[in-house]
């Protein structure tokens, strides 16, 4: 199961973009996204996160 971020929390920093192993996260209009078919539920992202935005989905 792939990550998710929750862009109602999502501060928009862009720390976990770099932090991620595979390159999953990008932004998209101003916003971080998680592409399901790349993440591998690692948690890195996660645990990175200042805001807590991110879980699994």
């Amino acid at each position: 199961m792939a990550m998710k971020i929750d862009p109602s929390v999502c501060v928009n920093c862009g720390t976990c973009e770099p932090d991620c192993p595979v390159g999953a996260i990008s932004e998209n209009n101003g916003h971080r996204e998680i592409d399901a078919g790349k993440c591998v539920s690692c948690g890195t992202c996660a645990s990175e996160c200042p805001a807590s935005a991110i879980s699994e989905a």
